[in-house]
């Protein structure tokens, strides 16, 4: 089975709540709901922020649904307020 390396940028509020640098190494074809349980289990302080954030893969949004069969920076996004 391959692996593949995931990274996680964060910004926003979860930023605050999430290490700099985190990378983590998962088996091909895991989700994005995936890899942000596997975030909510290490650090639960995250979890409320995690429900709430989007995600994106370079320039693209991405649905949690999305399958991440290559390496790849997941970048989570907190909601913005106002207007």
């Amino acid at each position: 089975m391959q692996t593949i390396d995931i990274k996680i940028e964060a910004f926003g509020a979860i930023e605050r709540l999430l290490p700099k640098e985190l990378t983590f190494e998962f088996a091909e074809n895991q989700t994005v709901e995936e890899v942000l349980s596997h975030i909510v289990m290490l650090y639960p302080e995250s979890t409320k922020a995690m429900d709430k954030c989007a995600c994106a893969i370079g320039e693209d949004i991405v649905l949690r649904q999305t399958a991440l069969n290559t390496s790849c920076t997941l970048v989570l996004l907190s909601p913005v307020a106002g207007g």
